[in-house]
């Protein structure tokens, strides 16, 4: 039987082979590798015939996804002493197979998979920057791909390392140990035997655990261990220190060097907005200290920032519009300031030690904080809201902003800067609505007394203008529940304070001249249509009304909108003390039918 299953083997070089077929002469293994190439589809000019390739093993297996353990195809391996080579069936041709990935050895670390019934006889093929499962036969099956794949790892390792000795060998031979005694040879032999000696401390690469590095690196890449790639990275440069590089050096350096890119790719990988986004900035810390640590400072802040700058996209995007503007506003300011505020702290943690990289978060932060008001404006100012739901979310905004001076950063200024057009055009747009109200109530003015009917509603009147700041109104009040005041001159006092105060919660620096020439425009349309009332009116009664409502604008009214304006942005304005003061000119002529503003 035994025979017999020789035989096949020879006859089709796909069924599988024992560990004893594998150590076949040299000429066999060439002819199988050749009816190789013939039967894999796409793989012969990937797998070019070289003198020292054979094939070791090979068998069938069923693909499974490494996430959700189901089934994908099923395939053909063939192990050759070098590489492994995966292959699918050609449907409609037994015994074809067309190519489907290659994996040096080198690069490939085997891990056995525990059986999980109904998951059983499998195991992994680790390969950066991928992983796969596959299930042999049974469990007999299992084994010997697993003995075999390390057998043939360790022998390609060594063969290496044999390698590497040959190339070391026609270096100087060490003196012997007696010729240390410096009181035994010249002190010239004893200089040189130090260079000697220095020498084979170089290329002594014969240690084991520098011997498995470029393997153990695969595996730690494929098993996501960063810290342990780069704590044998940092091992392999501490051992070499300041040596001088000698051939078999430089080959080991290339070995390394290429996993240390197949590292900093994984890692750049991992901060990849590609990348789920969970976890806040603290899930980034892994691969950011990391790739610091390879000496990428600049692109672990680059890619840092980029993959934070996408969490807060996404938070933004994900917030759902529903309900009040207010309170869509709170929860935006919540959501995009701790986030700011979380990755600033982590910043401060991961690049603590690299002042280079703090401008870079400067900038992102200026860039965050343009996608914040992108958001924000949308839902306040485009949607055309009133000027006192506008005031409160710039408000909140701005009281958010604040928190960010905890850790010296303070943006205050960027966020006045990106939103003082929208601010400007609210402010201008309420002006224009105030200035149509009151000119349409100057159209229908008739000078009379407000009757305001019950105590409660004149109760009520004497609150408003409280809250207003005109404390004197009680002296303008009549008998029972008569005002004398006209209803056009106290709906203005009512509807510009509350123009103002509204203003006031919005103002900074770059808005005072918009503001000061919105309240000038908007008082002016009372004062000017008084003014021409007072020089226009004939009945001595009326007149002295007029003159009476003219009094309370401007020894009253303007009065407390320059002091409300001076607390509230700090300065006087004299645009408004010249306002009031052209009043005097109406007393010294108030029979003058030219206009005195």
């Amino acid at each position: 039987p035994a025979l017999g299953a020789r035989r096949a083997a020879a006859a089709d070089p796909f069924l599988p082979l024992s560990a004893r077929e594998a150590a076949a002469s040299e000429e066999g293994r060439q002819r199988t590798l050749t009816t190789l190439l013939e039967k894999v589809e796409g793989c012969r000019d990937l797998l070019p015939e070289s003198p020292g390739k054979y094939l070791v093993y090979n068998g069938d297996l069923v693909e499974y996804d490494a996430d959700h353990m189901a089934q994908i195809q099923r395939v053909h391996a063939f192990l050759m002493n070098d590489c492994l080579l995966v292959a699918t069936a050609l449907p409609n041709r037994r015994g074809a197979y067309r190519y489907d990935a290659l994996y040096p050895l080198d690069g490939l670390a085997v891990v056995n998979v525990k059986d999980n019934p109904p998951m059983k006889d499998m195991f992994k093929l680790l390969m950066f920057p991928e992983s796969r499962i596959f299930q042999a036969e049974n469990a007999k099956i299992k084994k010997e791909w697993l003995e075999v794949l390390e057998e043939t790892k360790r022998s390609r390792a060594l063969s290496e390392k044999r390698r590497l000795e040959q190339e070391a060998l026609p270096r100087p031979a060490p003196l012997p140990p007696e010729s240390t005694n410096p009181f035994e040879e010249e002190e010239e032999e004893e200089e040189e035997e130090e260079e000697h000696s220095s020498e084979e401390e170089v290329v002594d690469l014969s240690l084991e655990w520098i011997q498995e590095l470029p393997e153990d690196l695969d595996v730690c890449i494929a098993q996501r261990d960063f810290e342990g790639a780069v704590d044998l990275l940092d091992k392999l440069n501490e051992y070499l220190g300041d040596k001088p590089v000698s051939q078999p050096v430089k080959e080991l350096r290339a070995k390394v060097d290429e996993r240390v890119r197949q590292l900093t790719d994984v890692l750049v990988f991992e901060l990849s907005p590609d990348r789920s986004l969970r976890g806040g900035p603290r899930a980034t810390r892994r691969a950011v200290s990391q790739l610091i640590r390879l000496g990428q400072s600049t692109k672990a802040c680059e890619l840092f920032l980029k993959n934070r700058a996408a969490a807060v996209h996404t938070a933004i995007r994900q917030l759902r519009i529903e309900g009040a503007t207010l309170l869509y506003i709170h929860k935006l300011c919540h959501v995009f300031f701790t986030s700011l505020l979380e990755t600033a702290r982590e910043f401060e943690t991961d690049f603590a030690g690299n002042n280079g990289c703090y401008s870079a978060f400067v900038v992102w932060a200026r860039s965050s904080m343009r996608m914040f008001v992108d958001a924000f404006s949308k839902q306040v100012f485009d949607s055309k809201e009133s000027l006192s739901t506008a005031a409160e979310c710039v408000k909140v905004a701005k009281e958010h902003c604040k928190q960010l001076s905890e850790i010296g950063l303070d943006l205050t200024f960027v966020i006045h800067a990106l939103l003082v057009k929208d601010i400007k055009g609210a402010l201008q747009s309420y002006k224009d609505i105030i200035i149509e109200a009151t000119k349409h109530r100057n159209s229908e003015e008739m000078w009379r007394r407000m009757n305001l009917m019950t105590p409660e509603a004149l109760g009520k009147l004497r609150e408003e203008m409280r809250s207003c700041g005109v404390g004197n109104f009680d002296q303008y009040t009549g008998d029972d529940c008569w005002v004398n005041l006209s209803y056009t001159v106290v709906a203005f006092t009512k509807q510009t304070m509350a123009f103002l105060e509204e203003a006031l919660k919005l103002y900074f620096p770059e808005l005072h001249m918009v503001l000061l020439e919105s309240l000038v425009e908007i008082i002016l349309v009372a004062v000017q249509h008084v003014d021409y009332s007072l020089r226009c009116e004939q009945d001595p009664e009326k007149k002295a009304f007029i003159r009476q409502n003219a009094s309370f604008l401007y020894e009253t009214v303007l009065p407390v909108v320059e002091k409300r304006f001076e607390e509230g942005v700090g300065k006087p304005a004299k645009q408004l003390q010249d306002l009031r003061n052209a009043s005097r000119l109406m007393r010294i002529n108030p029979e003058s039918t030219t206009s005195v503003v």
